[in-house]
C-alpha cells in the first residue's frame, strides 16, 4: 500500500515538472517570435547589396596652365584663408612660387571634401599637402616608378643621336651616354663611322603609362677598337658614381669637353688665320661649334675668378681649379643663374649658354685652359682619377657587374620594384 502511494506521488511530481517546462518553453518560442519585427531592422536585404556604394573618393588630375597660381588650383576646394597658410607651411620646403606651367597636379577629394594635394615638381619628386582631421602635412618625396630594364645595342653611322633616333629609341640618351664618358671620349672629336655601344637603362612607368628613362645602369662603348665599359655603382653610403669592371671610377679631375654634343670648328694653334680679322695670329684655346643656348658646364670643381663682358671675348667666365689650372669660356649668350665672382662651382655644374659675343662670327664656345698662367692645349687635359672602389666593398661590386654584364649579353627586359 505504501508502495502504491510513493508511485502516485512520483509520477504526480514528473507530471508537474513537465507541465511547469512546458509553459516556460511555450513563454521564450512567443517571446522570441515577437522580438522578430524588431530584429528585422538590423538585417539587411539581399537585394539590397547590391546597392551599398564603395568610400566616395574622388581623384580630379589636371596640369598647370600659364597664369596658374596655387589659388587658382585648390580655390575650388579650400578657402583662400586655407590656402594662404598653405603658402606659408610649404615655403621652406617648396615655395608656391616655382609652381610652373605644363607641370601636373591632382587633387583628391574624400566625401567631397579636400583629402590631398599632389604636384610633380620635376621627373624625381613631388610634392605631396595632405590633410588628416583639421591638420596640414606638407612634405616633398620621390616619386615611385615601376622600373623596367631594357638592353639597347646599336652601331653608329654618322652620330649616336641619329643612330637612337633611326632605332626608334630617345635621342636624350646620347646625352646621358656623353656624360658618363666624358672624362675618356670627346663627343665632337673622337666619334666615327663603325663606333658601337650597349647600353642597359632603365624605363620608369607611372599608373602603367611610360614616363621616360630613368638611369644607365650599364654601357660599353667601343671607340675606334678600343672599348670603354662603364657600371653604375651605389656604394653603402649611398653614393653612386660609374666605375670600369676594375672597380676604377671613371670620373676624373678634368672633363675632357665643357659642351656636349658639339663640333671642334678650330683647334689650339700657335698661328691660326683669324676669321674676321684675316690676319695670323696665336688660337689658345678650341672652338666648339654648338646651337645658340646649348648648356656649357665647368670642366672641374673650382672658384670663379673672373664673370664679365669685353668686345673681344664677349660673355666670359674664367675658373680658377687646383694646381695651378685655370680653364675660361668665352662668347657665351648668357650666364646661368647664380653665377658670381667668388662663387664655387662642382665640376658639370652649368655655367652658361653658347652664344656670338664679342668678336665671333657663329655660334661656338671658345675654351682655353692654362696652367701656372700658361696657356696649354686644353685636349692634354690631365687625367687624374677620383678613388675607385674600397676594397671591402669589391665583392658587393663585382657581383652588381656580374648581373650587369648577363642582362647586356641577353638582351631582356626585366621588371623591377622602383628603388
Amino acid at each position: 500500500m505504501k508502495n502504491t502511494d510513493f508511485e502516485k506521488r512520483r509520477w504526480e511530481t514528473v507530471a508537474q515538472v513537465l507541465g511547469i517546462c512546458g509553459m516556460i518553453m511555450i513563454f521564450f518560442c512567443t517571446s522570441a517570435f515577437s522580438l522578430t519585427p524588431k530584429l528585422q531592422g538590423y538585417l539587411i536585404d539581399p537585394n539590397e547589396i547590391n546597392q551599398i556604394h564603395p568610400v566616395d573618393k574622388k581623384t580630379i588630375a589636371g596640369v598647370f596652365k600659364t597664369g596658374d597660381t596655387a589659388s587658382t588650383v585648390l580655390k575650388p576646394y579650400l578657402p583662400l584663408k586655407t590656402i594662404f597658410q598653405l603658402e606659408k607651411q610649404s615655403r621652406p620646403i617648396f615655395p608656391f612660387t616655382r609652381f610652373k606651367a605644363g607641370r601636373p597636379f591632382s587633387v583628391t577629394l574624400f566625401q567631397g571634401d579636400f583629402s590631398e594635394f599632389e604636384y610633380e615638381i620635376d621627373a624625381r619628386s613631388r610634392l605631396v599637402i595632405q590633410k588628416t582631421g583639421n591638420q596640414f602635412d606638407v612634405i616633398k618625396t620621390p616619386i615611385q616608378y615601376e622600373i623596367k630594364e631594357e638592353t639597347i645595342r646599336l652601331d653608329v653611322e654618322s652620330n649616336i643621336s641619329t643612330a637612337l633616333k633611326k632605332a626608334g629609341y630617345c635621342p636624350s640618351l646620347a646625352w646621358e651616354l656623353s656624360d658618363i664618358f666624358a672624362w675618356d671620349i670627346d663627343f665632337a672629336k673622337d666619334i666615327q663611322t663603325g663606333d658601337r655601344f650597349q647600353l642597359l637603362v632603365e624605363k620608369q612607368f607611372r599608373h602603367g603609362e611610360y614616363k621616360g628613362y630613368g638611369q644607365v645602369l650599364a654601357a660599353v662603348f667601343v671607340n675606334n677598337g678600343s672599348p670603354y665599359r662603364a657600371f653604375r655603382y651605389t656604394d653603402t653610403k649611398g653614393r653612386a658614381g660609374y666605375y670600369d669592371e676594375k672597380g676604377k671610377s671613371l670620373q676624373k679631375s678634368f672633363l675632357k669637353s665643357p659642351v656636349n654634343y658639339s663640333r671642334i670648328s678650330s683647334y689650339f694653334s700657335n698661328s691660326r688665320l683669324h676669321p674676321i680679322l684675316k690676319v695670323k695670329r696665336p688660337h689658345p684655346g678650341i672652338d666648339y661649334s654648338a646651337p645658340k643656348n646649348t648648356p656649357i658646364k665647368t670642366v672641374a670643381d673650382g672658384v670663379i675668378r673672373e664673370i664679365a663682358y669685353n668686345k673681344t671675348m664677349g660673355r666670359y667666365i674664367t675658373i680658377q681649379h687646383i694646381n695651378g689650372y685655370e680653364t675660361s669660356y668665352l662668347h657665351m649668350n648668357s650666364f646661368a643663374k647664380g653665377m658670381k665672382k667668388g662663387g664655387s662651382v662642382s665640376q658639370g655644374d652649368v655655367i652658361g649658354y653658347v652664344g656670338k659675343t664679342g668678336l665671333a662670327t657663329g655660334y661656338h664656345l671658345d675654351f682655353r685652359m692654362t696652367k701656372n698662367g700658361r696657356h696649354i692645349n686644353p685636349l692634354d687635359t690631365p687625367k687624374i682619377q677620383v678613388e675607385p672602389i674600397p676594397e671591402e666593398e669589391m665583392d658587393r661590386f663585382e657581383n652588381r657587374v656580374a648581373e650587369y654584364v648577363e642582362k647586356l649579353t641577353d638582351g631582356q627586359s626585366v621588371a623591377l620594384s622602383s628603388p
